[in-house]
C-alpha cells in the first residue's frame, strides 16, 4: 500500500478534529483515511450535537437506567416461595 505523507493543513485539521472527538490524532487518522476528513467532520459535529442535546434535556445517563432495570429485574425474578400442601 502506499504512503503518503499529510500536508502541514492536513495535520492541523487532523488535530482540531481529534481534540473535538476526545480522541488521538492517531486514532482518529484510521478513520480519516477509512472515511475521509469530511464525514469524520460531520461525524463528529453530530455526536456533540447530541452530547449537548442529552445534558439539556437533563437524561438520565444508559448505565445509570441499566443497573436499576437489573435491580428491579433480580428482585421480581426470584422464584415464588412454595406454598405448603
Amino acid at each position: 500500500m502506499p504512503q503518503t505523507a499529510l500536508t502541514k493543513a492536513q495535520q492541523r485539521r487532523l488535530e482540531k478534529l481529534a481534540r473535538e472527538a476526545r480522541r488521538t490524532p492517531q486514532t482518529m487518522l484510521r478513520f480519516v483515511l477509512r472515511d475521509g476528513f469530511e464525514l469524520c467532520e460531520e461525524d463528529v459535529a453530530a455526536a456533540r450535537s447530541a452530547e449537548a442535546e442529552l445534558a439539556r434535556l437533563d437524561t438520565v445517563p444508559h448505565r445509570r437506567v441499566s443497573n436499576e432495570a437489573r435491580v428491579v429485574i433480580a428482585k421480581h425474578a426470584r422464584a415464588p416461595r412454595r406454598q405448603a400442601a
